[in-house]
């Protein structure tokens, strides 16, 4: 790339969130010289696939979260989009600015219990102290319990272990199998054994019963952990890892009869939201059969700035074809298991791929700005 588009006045895109597929974007249309104005609710892009590290090594959280005005400057608008006028193509934000549009890309995310996501809005050194706070507050507990145990609760599990293998950890999930569905059943065994070996209680096709009565993420001594099944168990801290959500809050009333029932957008194979051609949604927020997952994140953000500009030059469009599942599983920074192209790969690769620095060097090249040591 390297090379300028030139474009015309009427050309601006506005993409609304700073995850992985707005940032993917946002790099895209800068490299390129398109008009554009990233819109995210913070003023740092979090890298969230480091956030269960950051609450258990200190020091670490600094690395997750970067700075968007830094790499951005003035194509960066921190705001709340409150809603979306199709006719006359502007977004609306919560300070009265209306910004128009040429391009529309939805790149909203979704949003799910600390510490895996952070959903308030604070500014970069406060969201730094909260995962610090986390992280103080583990270290005094003795005896953890994980609620879930998917990809977020395995991993956490296994950071806790790696980082304090003394520390009780008792993992429950309400299924059988751990981590995600679409994983190769000797993958999700592998996952067991990891944990197991690392000496994590597991208590597998339980619910807990008490939710509502315990308080997450704090010490807390002697806590009562009930299951539907009449277990107990003692926890000094609760972490919940379940119940992710797609934040449609910011287009909802504008696309109602494009939502699916879990809140995503029905997009075309260009990842054009049906029914308009400009208008793009990606990552969480798009219907696409594939994990929700920050690498396939990156992919859409690099095919819709790439159809966009195929727009402007009357070039054919790019279509995206969901890839056969890459799913890597950090078990603590020294082991790992996954799959790429249907294919087991066990911890070595997973170690080197993901475990050690969990893609966090990659966030910051892609943001042009130099990871703090």
């Amino acid at each position: 790339m390297g090379s300028k588009l030139s474009v015309d006045d009427s050309v601006h895109v506005v993409i609304i969130g700073g995850g992985f597929g707005g940032i993917a974007a946002a790099t895209q249309l800068k490299s390129w010289g398109i008009p554009f104005v990233l819109v995210d609710m913070r003023d740092a892009f979090h890298h969230n696939v480091g956030a269960l590290r950051a609450s258990v090594e200190s020091g670490f959280a600094k690395k997750t979260f970067i700075s968007y005005s830094m790499t951005f400057g003035e194509s960066f608008r921190q705001a709340k989009v409150v809603g979306i006028d199709l006719v006359r193509q502007k977004v609306l934000l919560n300070n009265d600015v209306e910004l128009s549009y040429s391009h529309l890309i939805l790149a909203t995310g979704s949003e799910g219990p600390f510490p895996g996501k952070l959903n308030q809005i604070i500014d970069m050194e406060t969201a730094i102290q909260t995962y610090e706070d986390m992280v103080k507050e583990l270290q005094k507990s003795p005896r953890i319990v994980i609620i879930g145990g998917g990809a977020a609760g395995v991993e956490m599990a296994a950071e806790i272990k790696t980082e304090y293998p003394d520390k009780e950890v008792t993992l429950i999930h309400s299924k059988i199998a751990l981590a995600d569905e679409e994983l190769q059943p000797c993958v999700r065994q592998e996952v067991k054994e990891i944990l197991l070996r690392k000496r994590v209680h597991l208590l597998l096709s339980e619910r807990v019963s008490n939710l509502h009565t315990l308080t997450l993420n704090q010490f807390q001594e002697n806590m009562a952990v009930k299951t539907d099944k009449g277990t107990e168990v003692t926890a000094d801290m609760v972490i919940l890892c379940t119940g992710i959500k797609i934040n449609s809050s910011a287009y909802s009333s504008a696309f109602g009869d494009k939502l699916v029932s879990n809140g995503a957008l029905k997009v075309n194979q260009y990842l054009q939201v049906e029914g308009y051609d400009n208008i793009y949604a990606i990552g969480d927020c798009a219907d696409v059969k594939e994990p929700k997952m920050a690498y396939h994140a990156g992919l859409h953000g690099n095919i819709v700035v790439t159809n966009i500009i195929n727009s402007l030059t009357q070039k054919p469009f790019k279509a995206y074809q969901p890839g056969s599942l890459t799913f890597l599983l950090s078990m603590g920074r020294n082991d790992g298991v996954g799959q790429i192209n249907g294919y087991y790969v066990g911890r070595l690769l997973v170690t080197i791929a993901k475990s050690r620095d969990l893609f966090v060097s990659k966030s910051w090249k892609t943001m042009g700005q130099t990871m703090p040591s």
